[in-house]
């Protein structure tokens, strides 16, 4: 009892006071105590009640812009948590744009439903352009068509149908579910209810028209965009443009869109780079790669793993092997964080062009190195001995990827059955169990796992009773190459 006087205590002074003040000495931050719980299964409430009960100031800005950078690094769950404790414990009285915020976080994390709800609990002075346009978004990001079409409706009714946003929820809405030629006519209509479009509202169309091969339909709006007074045109809408261009074949069209882009990009803007070295890439201009990424490094002073990454995908589509080894040990020299999958990039490379003991090479040195390796790494690797029929070294590297372990990763199906089958046929009868239980943890059992079971079973003649209950047990039934298998054991 004590101990829960002195909690609601430290919350109620807490609260009370918000005054903010500096120090010489650097204190301890909610946000620093908070921003690297990153499994989005951690609950971050413990940190926010034990922050209080050390008798901590609690600073609404500072919750505020933890739920912000909570969302954007795509953890919806912790972000609710703390806006559902900012809401309980009146840390604050919500505004629409808190309610807002809240009610798009319920929708992410628990459904349209439980927004819906949350919505019509609000008192009607919080119901406003923000809180309907925030329920809006979670109907169409569920693809609830008539609900979000009855929900716009309504809005309109309301007067709170003023902004672009709302128009292109359903635009993206109708992308999403294929209704393509209805995007266009959703432009139209903000135009007849006198609602401005935006940059993003004219790039959802001519992705729509993008989509439809309909070039001329992608020509006049972006002609429209250009000759919109309240417009500025940006180098995202051109890069679109220039990528719809090179899905058409048109070549030149697409340079002069590139050309049209890079006029508008940042300096200092690493994604715009990126963006334009990929699509100079799929056209396969090798001096405009290099070109931009002399240029990106100069103007953005210091390179991204993300910046190293897209170059050396793009050197490997041009086939530029030694360029891109080149800016691999760039990178090394770099002083960036080590990244596994930016090595993984140039190995599969390597194996692709069917350099695989280059490439393994390559893995044994960073493992050398106590450099951390990805599953797919030695997959690619894996799978390159396997069309040359080089078994031993195919086995061997596809068992490394599964000792990887890397969260997510799935392996190729084409590889594992290969190997699976020609280990049924050469393996022992513990390493054919020992790959089936690896691969059991990442992919569903089938009947070819237990073929090769089987197989090495009969080959070293031992019983299969067990092994055949335990397929049944799997719901796998046998076939004809089973039952051959089967027949090949000794009377």
């Amino acid at each position: 009892m004590e101990s829960k006087l002195f909690g609601r205590f430290a919350m109620q002074s807490a609260i009370a006071s918000r005054s903010y003040y500096t120090s010489r000495i650097r204190k301890p931050s909610l946000y620093n105590k908070i921003s690297p719980l990153g499994s989005p299964s951690t609950s971050v409430v413990p940190e926010l009640e034990d922050w209080v009960y050390k008798g901590n100031k609690i600073r609404v800005a500072e919750l505020q812009r933890i739920v912000r950078d909570l969302r954007k690094r795509r953890r919806f769950t912790q972000a609710l948590e703390v806006s559902e404790w900012m809401n309980k414990n009146g840390v604050c009285i919500f505004s629409p744009t808190e309610h807002a915020v809240h009610l798009d976080l319920m929708g992410k994390v628990h459904g349209y439903t439980s927004a819906e709800g949350y919505f019509n609990s609000l008192k009607e002075e919080d119901k406003n352009n923000k809180t309907y346009g925030a329920l809006l978004n979670c109907y169409t990001r569920q693809r609830q068509t008539e609900k979000a079409l009855s929900h716009l409706q309504k809005m309109k009714e309301l007067g709170l149908a003023s902004s672009p946003l709302s128009y292109n929820d359903i635009m993206c809405l109708y992308t999403n579910i294929g209704q393509l030629e209805k995007v266009p006519e959703v432009l139209i209509e903000m135009k007849k209810n006198n609602v401005l479009p935006d940059n993003f509202s004219y790039r959802i169309c001519i992705n729509a028209f993008g989509a439809r091969s309909d070039i001329d339909g992608i020509e006049r709006t972006l002609k429209e965009m250009e000759n919109q007074s309240h417009i500025d045109m940006d180098w995202n809408t051109y890069a679109v443009v220039a990528d719809l261009y090179i899905k058409a074949g048109l070549q030149s069209k697409a340079i002069d869109a590139l050309k049209k882009a890079e006029e508008r990009l940042d300096k200092k803007d690493g994604i715009g780079y990126n963006f334009l070295i990929s699509l100079y890439a799929r056209l396969g201009d090798k001096s405009e790669v290099i070109r931009l990424w002399e240029r990106e490094k100069i103007d953005c002073k210091r390179c991204l793993n993300r910046d190293f990454t897209t170059m050396l995908e793009s050197l490997l589509r041009l086939g530029e092997l030694d360029e891109a080894e080149n800016i691999f040990k760039e990178w090394e020299s770099s002083g960036n964080c080590y990244d596994p999958h930016i090595p993984d990039v140039v190995i599969t490379g390597y194996s692709q062009k069917g350099l695989h003991e280059k490439a393994e090479s390559m893995l044994k040195s960073l493992q050398k190195r106590g450099k951390a390796t990805v599953s797919n790494s030695w997959s690619e690797v894996a799978g390159a001995y396997l069309r040359k029929g080089e078994m031993e070294k195919a086995y061997d590297c596809f068992k490394a990827a599964l000792q990887a372990e890397n969260e997510g990763w799935k392996p190729n199906p084409r590889v594992f059955s290969g190997i699976v089958s020609w280990l049924g046929d050469n393996g022992s009868v513990e390493e054919v169990e020992a790959l089936v239980s690896s691969l059991r943890k990442l992919v569903p059992v089938n009947r070819r796992m237990y073929n090769a079971l089987i197989k090495a079973y009969v080959r070293h003649e031992k019983e299969v009773d067990g092994l055949l209950d335990r397929m049944k047990k799997d719901n796998i039934d046998e076939d004809e190459n089973t039952k051959e298998i089967l027949d090949m054991r000794k009377p």
